[in-house]
This record gives C-alpha cells, structure tokens and sequence, in this order.
C-alpha cells in the first residue's frame, strides 16, 4: 500500500524550485501512505514527473523502491495496491521467455515486466488484485493511468492552469494535487448537491472542478500530444451482470457452497502474502467471521483480529466478535472506546477524507485502523459481503415496494404524488397533527409532511433504478438547498439500460457495486486505514469472487428470509450458527443524540446562519429549519446534518 502524485507538462513557477523538490512537495502531504520510503522521477525535457511514498509490506529491499523502471527502460511506473497473483504472473514470462533478469521480489517490478512482455490492458486483465497506477512510456510519450477493477485503490486526474501553466496533474488523494502551482481550488457546485444527497461525491466527480476520480475498471492515456484523456474500460461490473444471470450457476447449493468455499479460501490465502505483520478486523458478523475463519484454516498460528466495543446500548458488537474469535483461537485484541475518544476522532476527518465525506462509521473505522496499526501492518477486512450476497435489507424492501408500484398505472401514480406536493411539509404537519390514529403506520409521527414529499417521489418512481434512487437519497432535492447547485448525472440516474435482463435483487446489488461500494465503503475504509499507515485488504472483491456471486441465483442468497444464505452456509462449516446468527447491527455510533449533547456547540458554530449566508454555499433556512427541528426532538435529522456540517467542517479547513 502506498501513494504516489504526478504530472504531465506545465511550468515550475516557484522560485527555485525543480522538479525534485515540487514532487516531494506533493508527496509531502501523503506521507502517512506510505511512511517506509520516498521516491522521484522525472523528465526535464518532456515535462513529466512521478512521485511516490512506499508503506513497504512485499519485499522490504530497495528492490522495491518506487518509481521503478522497466528492465528495458521503457517504462516507468508509480504504483500502489496489491498484485496477489504476481508470482503465478512470473512463472507465465519466465515459461514464455520473456520474464528480465529479476532484481528482486516485489509485484512492482512484476507488472513492468508484464508491460512489456503483454502491453498494460492485456497486464492489467491478468492481475488479481487491487491497484492504482500511473505508468509512462519513454518511447511514445505517453500517461497511462489504471485503477482496480471495483475501486479499492483511489485515484484522481485532472488538467489545471492555463497556457504554459496547464498541468495535467494526478494522484492518490487530492491534497496532493492541491500542492502543485498549477491547481486551481473551485468548488463543484454540482458535487456539493451530490454529496447532500448520497453523503459521498460518487466518481467520476470530486469537489473540485476539473479534478476527477477515474472510474472503477478503467484506463486513461493522456499525452501532450493528445491532451484530451481517452478512458477505457477493461472490465465492466454492469457486463458481468448481465453474464451472470444469463449463465447462472446450475449446480446444488451444496456444490455452490463448495465452489464459494474454495474460491474465498484461495482469495483470502492470496491476501495473506506478507512480509510484514497481518491481522483481520473482526465485528463478529457473517462476513469478517467468514474471513478470518478462512485466514485460520490456513494458518499455522494463531491470526491476529482486532474489535471494537461501545458502551452505548445498540452499537456494541465487541462480545460478538471475542466469541467467534475463541472458537477461532485468534489472538484477539479488543478495545472499548468512550463517547468522548470517539468524537475526539471528528477533527481529523476533513484531512483524512480531503473531500467532503459523511458516513458516520467513518468514525469506529478509523478507530479500529489505530487499534490494528499498534500490532500489524496489514489487515483484511469483511466489507463487500452484503452487496455481493444480498446482505442489505433494504434489497427485499425496494424490491416489494416496487412489485406493489409497478402493479399500478404510472399516470395514476404521479397525480397521486402532485396532490402530496401540493401542501409544503409545514402545511401537511398542521392540517395532520389530530389525524395520527387513522394515517397509515409508516406516515405516523412527526414531520409527517417531509414523509408525504418523501413518498410522492417514491410514487412517480418508472423504475426499480428511480425507486432506489429516492428512497436512499438523503436530502431529496438537493439542488435547492445548494446556492448554485444542481443535479449531476452518475449511475443511479443514467444506468437503467445496462440493468436490462436483471431481476429486480440483481439490479440493486449491481447498482450498489458501482456506487455505494466504491465511493462510501471502499473510499471509507482506505482514508481510514491509511490515515494511520495500515494496508486494508478486501478477500470479497477477488474478481472471480465477484463474478461468481453474481452468478448465484437469488434464491441461494435470500431463502426463507434468509440473507446471505450460501455465505452463511460456508461460514457454518467453520463457525457454530448460534454465534453468528443475529440480526444485522450497523458498524456506527449514535451522531442523532451527540449532536442535541456534547457536539451541539461545534455544531451551531458550523450552523450559525450568518456564516452560513457569508459562505455563500448553503440556504440558510432551510439548514437551520432542520437544525432547530432535531434540537427540539420533533424530528431525528441526524444524516442531513451530518451530511452538511461534514462540508462545513471540510470548507473550514481550505480557508
């Protein structure tokens, strides 16, 4: 695991300052990445240069030492992830003839080698792993960007500057990109709205305009030739969907189990190469058990697994976790932590997110990174299970919800909804505050009106993809609350078509794999670990674990009610059921209750209105309404007003 930041062209305006020195400038700020070692290269004449900070885990030698060139010299390549194949790669040139004299072990110098022997796509299509890289060819002059097929590793590229000035900058996290003369710091707008709705700026935005996050399973090459980026896709989550339901395994749920059990076996046992120390963080739940029981099977000592606990009722599930490890024999290290150490936590986040980013569990995440980083360099992780094997309940309700909808006219429909938006929220609140014993269940308590607006969207839904859409936007017309704002397409919006063929499980899960996986989960879980130096590993997201989940059918993923059904029956093999089976508990702490007690005040101060109107990015009014309703307990808007004070929080930091 490491960071790197480059550019492409433009010229050094800083008095004195070279290329050397306006690298390490930019890898300066990454430095937690990648702590080992630093390392620079460039091209006077071309203008290019590559910076990279190394957190050494796979050959710890200065063999490893980034950037590296190729054994011809033709390219060069900062790099950072994990190539868990790498070694069967070597095997494959040296039996073709076409391996170099190896200088030593690592999969840096593995994938050069394959760039030359079978061309980067043909390279990349090869490599099991996760990875993001930038690689220049000293022949043809140009960039080459790649990042791993479901978004593990971040990346993000962008042209700034103008005339001589324009720099085509890139690199693992935008501060690094904000250190180069050429950046210009102007907030999108649109991405602001994106992330009041969602609580994340999904790819291929950023906060910045300009500035992108390369796609998930995609190439770029940019040259100063050729200034305009070409992407292309080497792998498409989308296409292996629609494959795998048309393919779908046909076997026994006992050969299923089978073939999950060894292809997750083989995944975690790739992910457990090491030089260094390597753990597991373990909640205790269906897929960290189902990892770190298969990360014992092929251990000869014990693993080392890592929780942690809450003393708050419901957010707890650190005696879940220290069960399954004693039937594991883990060594197994648990920490509780205090309201006041985790909220402790909050001032970090701007900095390690460098964007805009409000999922709570953002907090225990990086908690238990600090926790894990105290005894091991590396940890694997049990993320990816529930988009993969149908984990989220709210799966089994859009997918209901959209049978009873789709049953009914959809002209019908959306008179239905203009007549619940005829009435404001306020309105809907004073003419139903003596109705409440003859309103539907789910219309009954306070803020009935926000429910109303809630549920005409819901209505006026043409899809499955619309109707998902809604339910899990945040703030449900962001825009208007964004001076300025305004809705950007992304996937959920624009990706029906590539649904078709897809049931309506298969089309949220896919949905999920190209959105809330990449640019929550993963996004959540790499700022966290490597905000203390850690290499998180993901066993689920092995490519040919992927593509077999979604070729399961839904009933070996749901069966009586059941939720990750197969996964579940691998795990029993290892683990008793009673210890594991419960129900889902969110990896998260109670923000609602912190912020009407001990962050109120932080709060009111990012909230006050005057600054608010001076900052000149947010509607007052309409925060404020919501801010005033939660303090008053007429309302729990925890998730609108975590959302906003994370971008004000992270606006705080850029003044």
């Amino acid at each position: 695991m490491c960071g790197f930041a480059g550019y492409l062209g433009g010229a050094l305006r800083q008095e004195g300052e070279g290329h050397r020195a306006l690298l390490k400038r930019m890898t300066d700020t990454i430095a937690r990445r990648g702590p080992d070692d630093e390392g620079f290269w460039f091209d006077r004449d071309r203008a290019v240069g590559l910076g990279h900070r190394r957190l050494a885990i796979v050959d710890l030698s200065s063999n490893g030492h980034q950037p590296m060139r190729s054994g011809s010299s033709r390219f060069v390549i900062a790099y950072n992830g994990e190539i868990y194949n790498h070694l069967d790669l070597r095997r494959q040139l040296d039996a073709m003839g076409a391996a170099p004299a190896w200088r030593g072990h690592s999969d840096t110098e593995t994938l050069l080698a394959g760039f030359e022997a079978w061309g980067i796509e043909a390279t990349i299509r090869r490599a099991i792993g996760m990875f993001a890289f930038a690689a220049w060819n000293c022949d043809t002059g140009v960039l080459t960007l790649g990042r791993d097929r479901i978004g593990e590793k971040p990346l993000y590229y962008g042209w700034q500057g103008r005339g001589s000035d324009a720099a085509f900058l890139f690199g693992s996290e935008l501060k690094a990109l904000r250190a180069h003369p050429a950046f210009e710091s102007s907030v999108n707008r649109g991405a602001v709205s994106l992330q009041l709705r969602h609580n994340y700026i999904p790819a291929p935005y950023s906060i910045y305009e300009g500035i992108s996050k390369l796609l998930p399973g995609c190439l770029l090459e940019v040259s100063l030739a050729e200034r305009e980026p070409r992407i292309s896709p080497y792998w498409n989550g989308f296409h292996n969907a629609r494959s795998g339901a048309s393919n779908a395994f046909a076997g026994s749920p006992e050969e299923a189990a089978d073939s999950l059990e060894e292809l997750l076996k083989d995944a975690v046992g790739k992910q457990m190469m090491s030089d260094v120390p390597l753990g597991a963080f373990l909640s205790g739940g269906i897929d960290s058990s189902t990892v770190v029981a298969l990360m014992q099977a092929q251990s000869s000592r014990p693993v080392k697994t890592f929780s942690i606990g809450f003393h708050e009722e419901g957010y707890n599930e650190a005696e879940h976790a220290k069960a399954v490890a004693a039937h594991l024999g883990t060594d197994h290290t648990e920490l509780y932590v205090t309201a006041s150490e985790a909220m402790s936590v909050i001032p970090q986040l701007p900095g390690l997110y460098d964007e805009p980013f409000s999922d709570p569990s953002q907090i225990p995440t990086y908690l238990v990174s600090k926790l894990a980083r105290r005894h091991v360099t590396v940890s694997l992780s049990g993320d990816a299970g529930d988009e993969l094997f149908c984990g989220y309940q709210r799966y089994q309700q859009t997918a209901d919800l959209w049978r009873r909808l789709a049953a009914k006219p959809l002209m019908l429909r959306r008179l239905a909804a203009r007549g619940l938006l005829s009435l404001s929220p306020q309105s809907w609140n004073a003419l139903t505050g003596n109705m409440q014993a003859v309103l539907p269940r789910a219309f009954r308590g306070a803020n009935v009106g926000h429910k109303f607006h809630k549920g005409a969207a819901v209505l006026e839904s043409d899809s499955i993809a619309a109707l998902y859409f809604g339910l899990i936007s945040h703030w449900n017309d962001p825009a208007s609350v964004v001076i300025g704002g305004h809705d950007l397409p992304t996937v959920l919006t624009g990706g029906r078509q590539e649904l078709a063929g897809l049931d309506e499980f298969q089309s949220l899960m896919t949905l999920d794999m190209h959105s809330y996986l990449p640019d929550d989960i993963l996004v959540k879980v790499d700022r966290a670990a490597m905000g203390v130096s850690l290499e998180s590993r993901v066993p689920f997201l092995d490519h040919r674990v992927v593509e077999f989940a979604l070729s399961l059918p839904q009933s070996m993923k749901i069966r009586d009610g059941q939720s990750k059904w197969i996964l579940r029956n691998v795990l029993y093999r290892h683990v008793p059921r009673q210890l594991v089976d419960r129900p889902k508990m969110g990896f998260s702490v109670p923000i609602g209750s912190w912020l009407r007690g001990p962050l109120r005040d932080w709060a009111e101060a990012l909230l006050d209105a005057d600054r608010l109107r001076n900052e000149g990015f947010l509607q007052p009014e309409l925060v404020r309404a919501k801010w005033t309703e939660h303090l008053a307990g007429r309302y729990n808007w925890e998730w609108h007003l975590w959302i906003v004070l994370m971008f004000q929080a992270w606006l705080e930091q850029q003044k």
